[in-house]
Formats: structure tokens, sequence, C-alpha cells
């Protein structure tokens, strides 16, 4: 069959939130999208609340992948350990709560694994591997695709990560940058790769924060808890389209509304 897969950049706070709920069910309905990914790491500006969670899983999300933000708000430690749905890296310390992998149910008996990693390049290097976790976890898989998060700053290491997991799986995007590339293709071995999604929030912002506060920074003001901008939204996402007999992606196309 063909698996139409929408992987949905950040969402970045209260208004990104809001935004999802209104234009992402439509964006479904008009791709046909089989199942959707949503990065919510930013849903509460830095991290997430279980209540803006079940927010993007009204929304449409069939899993919520997280980053570097996750333990930003501990409110999500218990709610990371009961609701498989949501992942956070898995390269994160094993004595973290929750989990980084998962296998979830698709259309026709497909099982659909989904993946979240971190990247360790001009990030917080307490993190395990990324390459030699993915490859583990993988070489160990029972999914019938699989599907990976790469939240990561370097677009080396992303591009990296794509040539490494190309053949292994069918899809994977970078995350964490906020800023969509216009690099969405297909690799020799049939996986499809973007390096990074972009955001959905804000579009008049810095990486879905205000400006000015931005601006304090990079002028040497006094720091700043950074709150999103004010403003009308955008989203950001890609659509996968995936030929679960042969294992490889088709197509890798940008999908952006503003």
């Amino acid at each position: 069959m063909i698996f139409n897969v929408l992987a949905v950049g950040d969402v970045v706070g209260e208004s990104g939130v809001e935004f999802l709920s209104r234009r992402l069910r439509s964006l479904k309905k008009c791709y046909d999208i089989h199942f959707t990914v949503v990065n919510g790491e930013n849903a509460s500006g830095v991290g997430i609340h279980p209540r803006q969670a079940d927010a993007i899983f009204d929304a449409g999300a069939d899993v919520i992948t997280l980053g570097n933000h996750t333990w930003n708000r501990l409110q999500i430690a218990d709610y990371l350990e009961e609701n498989p749905y949501i992942l956070r890296p898995a390269n994160y310390t094993s004595r973290v709560p929750g989990r980084g992998w998962g296998i979830f149910d698709g259309p026709r008996g497909l099982r659909v694994g989904v993946l979240n990693l971190i990247g360790r390049c001009e990030m917080d290097c307490n993190f395990d591997n990324p390459f030699t976790v993915a490859d583990g976890i993988l070489r160990k898989k029972e999914a019938d695709v699989v599907l990976v998060d790469f939240h990561a700053e370097a677009t080396s290491e992303k591009g990296a990560m794509g040539w490494f997991l190309d053949g292994k799986a069918q899809a994977l995007w970078g995350t964490h940058t906020h800023v969509p590339t216009a690099d969405a293709q297909v690799l020799p071995k049939g996986l499809g790769f973007v390096t990074d999604l972009g955001m959905t929030g804000p579009a008049q912002s810095v990486l879905g924060m205000d400006p000015k506060q931005a601006m304090n920074r990079f002028l040497g003001g006094l720091p700043q808890r950074f709150t999103p901008a004010a403003g009308p939204c955008k989203l950001n996402a890609v659509f996968f389209s995936i030929d679960t007999a042969k294992k490889v992606c088709l197509s890798a196309e940008r999908v952006d509304i503003l």
C-alpha cells in the first residue's frame, strides 16, 4: 500500500497549539494522511505540559516527539510514563522517564515504528551516541515502516544520520532549528529526508519567540525569560509518501501554511 505520513515541525507556544488545532485535520484530509507525527517540545515556549500534549493529540497527532526541552516542564514526567504515544529522545540516559521508540498501529495492520533521537553537536553532550543507539534499536525492530525525528542543531549531523539510516528507515526529518529547509528528497536506498521541518507557531518571530528578546540577548542585555511572539502563525511540515511493500519512500514534499 501507499502510506502517507505528515511530519509537523516544532509547535511553539499556546498560539502554535491553537493554530495546529484549527488547521491540522483539514490538512490531513487534503493530503489523505494515514499517520501524523508532531514535534511538541516547545508547546509551552520551552517544554510541554500534559494539557498541551492532550491538545496536540486532539488536533490530530498520532505520535508526539520531543527534544532538548523535554525536562523544562517536569510535569510531563508521569505523562511520559503513562502515555506510549509521546516520545522523548531515545538516547537520553536510561534513568529518565518515558521511552524513545514505539511501534504503533497503522492502516491494514501496518506496524509503524517511530524513533525520536537527539543530536550531540552544539548541544548538551550528556546524551548517548544517537548513531549507535539508532542502530541498536533498528537491528531489533519489528516494524513494517520506520519514521525518525532527529532533534539536532547541526545540519551536518542531521545529514549524516540520514545517510546512515538510508535503507534502514523510510523517513527521517530534522527538528529543533525551527527554520524549514528546502532539501526534501529521497536518498538512494529509499529514505525520505529533510534537514529541518521548521516550526508551527508565530510567523513574525525569531524561532517563534519575541524578536525584541532575541535582539536583547545578542546586544548583551540582561537575561530574560523568552516568550512566544504575538501575531499570525504558520505551520511547517513535510509529506512523505511510502511504498510499504518495497519499504521505500516515493516522495518527500514540503507543506507550509502561512
